[in-house]
């Protein structure tokens, strides 16, 4: 009568537990989602493959007017820490490629851009609004989430960038 009462509780419990952890999956603190998805040249960026950086995934489209912000803001990250280990890589959710290279050609991406037009990956890691960003430690989790891009944010952004990259 006991297994059966815990083979109950784990149909029952099992998946409510589950759906939850994947609901917030990007959460702070959490082991960053999977993310490989193709560059415009057809190369595969993989997120696993980046362990040992400081990684800012960053979620946009080119309907987004906060995200023509960004991209300098994001531009002057990879430049000023790229050499110490850290690298940005923005992925486009537009359904339309022409639609992202038209903004790319007004708002050049001085750092990797990845495509996702079915929006799996956005799905995956919880994606609310456009932008929004991850910061992911070294060791493959996400240290901070940031929903818009607000000038408010940008020092508390980029002293955690400074942070983990110094802490490597």
């Amino acid at each position: 009568m006991k297994s059966l009462r815990i083979a109950i509780f784990l149909i029952c419990v099992a998946p409510i537990g589950f759906a939850a952890s994947l609901a917030h999956a990007a959460d702070a603190g959490a082991p960053a989602p999977a993310l490989s998805l193709p560059t415009a040249t057809g190369e595969t960026v993989a997120l696993d493959q980046l362990k040992g950086k400081v990684v800012y995934v960053d979620f946009w489209a080119s309907w987004c007017a906060p995200c023509r912000k960004s991209f300098p803001w994001m531009a002057d990250m990879q430049k000023k820490y790229g050499p110490s280990g850290f690298t940005v890589i923005a992925v486009n959710v537009d359904k339309k490629r022409p639609d992202a290279e038209k903004f790319l050609q007004s708002t050049p991406a001085a750092f990797t851009v990845v495509y996702d037009p079915l929006g799996t990956t956005p799905t995956a890691w919880n994606v609310k609004a456009m932008p929004t960003s991850y910061v992911i430690d070294a060791k493959g989790n996400v240290a901070m989430v940031e929903s818009g891009f607000k000038d408010e944010n940008i020092a508390e952004l980029e002293n955690r960038i400074k942070t983990l990259v110094g802490s490597k």
